[in-house]
């Protein structure tokens, strides 16, 4: 297999249109590629300036998660730091949990964050939703967002055999109309993300979120929502 490097978007555009293909997630995709062959050409992006920013509203692609640190909001930070071992983390990258893993443990923070995703396909970089990046139907570049008011992050206990384990994120940002409240869990293998207004505070916001789809999670997992949010917006000036 000859691993490409490119080290401009023109040049990892002309990779793809040579058909190489793209390494992120290989952690997660090793296997497979043992088991069905490994691609003729394949293209990392470690050596991408864009695919490597790392800021207060902006993340690249091929970072690692180990990298992830207090130059990003913490609901992104601590949710890499749940993310397998520490040998996991020092190879894993953000593009490859978010397009390349099942589990998709960024994927709550991001779209709390109300981030949105720079995508690279053969017709040049353009900007999407995160759903059509953890898709995987383009190349993450990197995701950039508006850093929230206040932001909070769990992750409960698993069970060894069972289902991934509950994952709750939420955000306040500031708006033209008033705060507003992003929340999204992670149950399953599914994310569930919404956004209401806060309101005057945790009560009229977990209100709202009642008659949204996660009104209808499991008891459990509506617990650690109103915990979060409760937790989130009823401290002073929602910090």
């Amino acid at each position: 297999m000859l691993l490409r490097l490119p080290t401009s978007v023109s040049e990892a555009q002309e990779c793809l249109a040579e058909g190489a293909v793209p390494v992120g997630g290989a952690t997660l995709v090793w296997a497979a590629w043992q088991r069905d062959g490994f691609p003729a050409s394949a293209m990392s992006l470690r050596e991408l300036p864009e695919a490597n920013v790392i800021g207060r509203e902006e993340l690249g692609a091929a970072v690692v998660l180990a990298g992830l640190d207090d130059r990003v909001p913490d609901v992104l930070r601590r949710a890499a730091a749940t993310v397998g071992t520490g040998a996991v983390r020092r190879t894993a990258t953000v593009g490859g949990n978010l397009a390349g893993s099942a589990l998709r443990c960024l994927l709550p923070p991001a779209l709390v964050l109300d981030a949105r995703a720079r995508v690279l396909d053969p017709a040049g970089v353009r900007e999407t939703g995160l759903a059509e990046a953890a898709a995987g139907r383009a190349v993450l570049l990197g995701v950039h967002w508006r850093e929230p008011v206040a932001a909070a992050y769990r992750k409960l206990p698993g069970v060894d055999g069972g289902a991934p384990p509950l994952v709750v994120a939420s955000a306040l940002h500031a708006g033209e109309r008033g705060p507003r409240l992003r929340v999204a869990v992670r149950t399953g293998y599914d994310v569930l993300s919404e956004a209401v207004d806060r309101g005057n505070g945790a009560g009229d916001a977990l209100a709202a979120l009642r008659e949204t789809p996660l009104g209808s999670l499991p008891p459990v997992a509506w617990k650690a929502v109103r915990e979060q949010v409760s937790g989130l917006l009823d401290r002073p000036e929602g910090r």
